[in-house]
């Protein structure tokens, strides 16, 4: 078996004590023929920069505030040398054989450009919460060819997931203009277009929540269907989906924007008549729309 490299791309923003950790279960991976790349968001100290220079194999890159990941992950991806490129934000841990389990599938399994899996929770204070995040009720939901499957959906737990540097090749870069919640979403979709996923339904990584998760910041969420629906106007235009494809998935984004409008309930009216004027006519969403609102 091949090893080839993997860069590991960590953004992050004044969490010195989690990097630390997230860090070291990185150098813990069982696979070493790794970069690890911390690209800083500005942080206004330089606890990250000396924490960095006690790691041997650990390049850090401080950039100018941007406020949200897709930046420091774009310049972790220009500078990554690997033939495979993974993310991990820097409050989130890697189980040892995280890596190892990943490569030695995508190396099996060429026509595969992307391999993921579900993550277990963790507190503040790392403490497994019996929960397990990502994890589908039936595997093939999220494996093989799921652009048709994904968009409007669900997403990828993004510290769960191997790319082939062929797939960032042909896809880009994490789109900057997005808020800083909903970013890591359009670029998987985006990818699903281009490849197929690899579903590992063990979890190989745990994900923290607690308060500062940007996560947290649901308003963010509110107008992704409108970015998505730029990418699926893009691909259509580039003949990447027909238009019956199109159209079946604009209504799924009219389904996510309806489950958003009890939260959201004016901004995702407007979202809603921007993403179809007609969408109210059609009885999937009404039918939807009644049982959002009945819902207690």
């Amino acid at each position: 078996m091949s090893h080839p490299l993997v860069s590991i791309i960590v953004p992050t923003y004044d969490r010195t004590e989690f990097l630390k950790l997230t860090i070291e279960s990185i150098i813990n991976q069982t696979y070493k023929n790794i970069e690890i790349i911390v690209v800083d968001d500005g942080t206004p100290h330089d606890r990250n920069l000396l924490l960095c220079q006690t790691f041997e194999k650990v390049k850090y890159i401080k950039i100018e505030n941007s406020g949200g990941p897709a930046k420091p992950r774009n310049t972790g991806i220009n500078l990554a040398k690997g033939k495979y490129i993974a993310f991990i934000d820097d409050d989130d841990l890697w189980l040892p054989h995280k890596i190892e389990t990943q490569v030695n599938i995508l190396e099996q399994n060429p026509e595969f450009g992307l391999i993921h899996g579900c993550c277990e929770i963790i507190n503040e204070n790392g403490t497994l919460q019996a929960q397990i995040a990502g994890r589908p009720g039936s595997i093939d939901v999220k494996h093989g060819n799921v652009s048709m499957k994904m968009t409007g959906n669900w997403t990828l737990m993004t510290p769960s997931v191997l790319l082939n540097k062929t797939i960032v090749d042909k896809v880009g870069l994490f789109n900057e203009k997005m808020p800083s919640a909903g970013e890591d979403a359009e670029y998987w979709i985006r990818c699903s277009f281009f490849t197929k996923f690899y579903y590992v339904d063990e979890p190989l990584v745990q994900y923290r929540v607690h308060n500062d998760n940007i996560s947290t910041e649901a308003k963010g969420y509110a107008d992704l269907s409108l970015f998505l629906k730029k990418v699926l106007t893009k691909f259509n235009s580039e003949k990447i989906i027909d238009n019956i494809q199109y159209n079946i998935l604009l209504n799924n984004l009219c389904a996510m924007q309806i489950k958003m409008i009890k939260k959201f309930s004016y901004k995702s009216v407007l979202n809603l008549f921007e993403l179809n004027p007609f969408w109210i006519f059609k009885w999937r969403n009404l039918k939807l729309l009644t049982f959002i609102l009945i819902k207690r």
